[in-house]
């Protein structure tokens, strides 16, 4: 069986920031999330992103800036021997109710379309209520991390949390996984 597993991007990748990730100099890395990422690569993983980015709606950045933010990340991973297998994002803001947007399925429904897969048990890895929600929705395995969002989202205690695991961040939510 194929093991396939989705990443958000934006506080489990890479910083978040509440004034939003606007240029690829803005992009860091959260400390281990590429070398978590290879991890998965070298053993055998199939890596999806679903990040939502509403700073192009918003006019914040450009398709082109996101575009040139995910070539940087993908020339890290190139450093590990490794790449992403896809990354798909929403660009529209809440009050557009697109299907697209977490907690939507509609990146997930493109994930599966893509590889032909179905996501059910398979891990989700976020740090915000919408990513529980949206791998909950798709039955999938939810994991929370603390880095990005992911404290503030603990506080909430929202009853979606209640299995929810919580890992420190993304290399030893992996390293629970391999």
């Amino acid at each position: 069986m194929n093991k396939i597993i989705v990443l958000d991007r934006d506080g489990v990748i890479n910083q978040d920031s509440d004034a939003y990730i606007k240029h690829p100099n803005e992009w860091i890395p959260e400390t281990g999330s590429i070398e978590a990422i290879a991890k998965l690569k070298k053993a055998g993983w199939t890596v999806a992103i679903a990040t939502n980015q509403s700073g192009v709606r918003r006019g914040y950045y450009s398709r082109q800036t996101l575009h040139a933010m995910h070539q940087k990340f993908v020339g890290l991973l190139a450093e590990h021997g490794v790449t992403v297998d896809w990354i798909s994002y929403s660009p529209y803001v809440s009050e557009d109710n697109s299907p697209c947007r977490k907690p939507g399925t509609g990146m997930l429904q493109a994930i599966q379309n893509r590889f032909d897969v179905s996501l059910v048990g398979s891990p989700m890895i976020g740090d915000s209520i919408a990513d529980i929600q949206v791998a909950q929705a798709m039955k999938m395995k939810p994991m929370l991390v603390k880095t990005g969002k992911g404290e503030r989202t603990l506080a909430k205690n929202a009853p979606e949390l209640s299995d929810v695991p919580v890992y420190d961040n993304l290399l030893t939510a992996v390293e629970s996984l391999l």
